[in-house]
């Protein structure tokens, strides 16, 4: 069931315990772990679930899965997006997504760019949180169209910060709904 809630200004705190055990095992080899996702922006509301990029060179992602499946993570593949490494969380573990990418990756460059735009947009992110919420209860069982129903919102704001047309036809090839 998809459940949209209101922002949770405990959410960073969360972002920053996973963090800390995450970058344990990847200090030396992670560029940065960005918190992004919906809980990234203060005040947007949100599924309660941190989600985590973890950027490295990607002559280093074999080394970040091997590592990360030695603190529980479940390496899940790029499930269907390019340059996207995803993880099932350990067992007990706070709800949470964790991504690999390398510093060049269109996923992250995707996460980056609507993050640091909701951040200093506070219209567009209500806006975005108001839409979130009418999907979740359309689409309560449906993640795919829930996804689906967001992706035109996405797409426009990465029109408007110039993302090149490629890489926001990848994003909508990702966001369409599987064909059966």
């Amino acid at each position: 069931m998809i459940v949209v809630v209101d922002y949770d200004p405990t959410w960073p705190v969360a972002f920053e315990e996973l963090r800390t055990s995450v970058s344990g095992a990847v200090h030396d080899i992670a560029i940065s772990i960005e918190h992004v996702g919906s809980t990234a922006v203060p005040g947007l509301a949100a599924k309660p679930v941190i989600d985590m990029d973890v950027v490295v060179k990607e002559s280093d992602i074999v080394q970040a899965v091997e590592r990360l499946r030695e603190l529980g993570y479940v390496h899940r593949g790029d499930l269907g997006i390019p340059l996207r490494e995803a993880f099932r969380r350990p067992p007990g573990s706070r709800p949470h997504h964790l991504y690999v990418c390398p510093s060049h990756s269109p996923a992250l460059a995707n996460h980056l760019a609507l993050r640091d735009y909701l951040r200093g947009n506070a219209e567009a992110s209500h806006e975005y949180g108001a839409l979130k919420k009418q999907l979740a209860e359309k689409f309560r069982d449906d993640i795919d169209g829930y996804i689906e129903g967001k992706t035109a919102f996405i797409v426009g704001i990465l029109e408007r910060l110039g993302l090149t047309r490629d890489v926001i036809a990848d994003i909508e090839k990702m966001n369409r709904r599987p064909v059966e």
